[in-house]
């Protein structure tokens, strides 16, 4: 018995048909979790430019999953001495400019909820602009030390 050939398969062994996005991709809950990420730094961000858009207009912003090994230092001794950096800043150098980097995962892991996250973002970015700056975070953003 000859059976003649299948074309492509169409639908699910179930037949519930194919499977597709959950939502479509304008909607806030499309977004993935890095995505949201660097929207909560790009929301710092812009809430220190109006004072500091001047001083900020050549600094870089960028977001990196977790620090470097070069950071963390070496074995469990380091790790119990030093925190994990939520993030650095680096000056201008020759051709490279200034430049804030922010650590995804340290920052996820410390936050229990979005409003902490974004909280924690915010802070990170107002220290590391600080020390960009050499001024400290209250003069950066005044209501920084309310929220300790």
């Amino acid at each position: 018995m000859v059976t003649p050939t299948r074309g492509p398969r169409r639908r699910d062994r179930h037949g519930r048909g194919l499977r597709g996005p959950l939502a479509p991709s304008y909607v806030p809950i499309a977004r993935s979790r890095s995505e949201r990420f660097d929207d909560l730094v790009l929301d710092a961000v812009d809430r220190l430019k109006p004072q500091w858009g001047k001083q900020l207009a050549a600094v870089e912003f960028a977001v990196e999953e977790v620090p470097p090994v070069s950071e963390l230092g070496d074995g469990p001794g380091r790790l119990g001495s030093e925190p994990i950096p939520f993030g650095r800043a680096d000056t201008a150098s020759g051709a490279d400019p200034a430049s804030v980097v922010i650590y995804r995962r340290p920052l996820e892991a410390r936050a229990r909820d979005r409003d902490m996250l974004g909280a924690l973002v915010h802070d990170t970015v107002v220290e590391q602009v600080a020390t960009l700056l050499g001024l400290s975070p209250e003069t950066v953003d005044p209501g920084y030390d309310e929220r300790g």
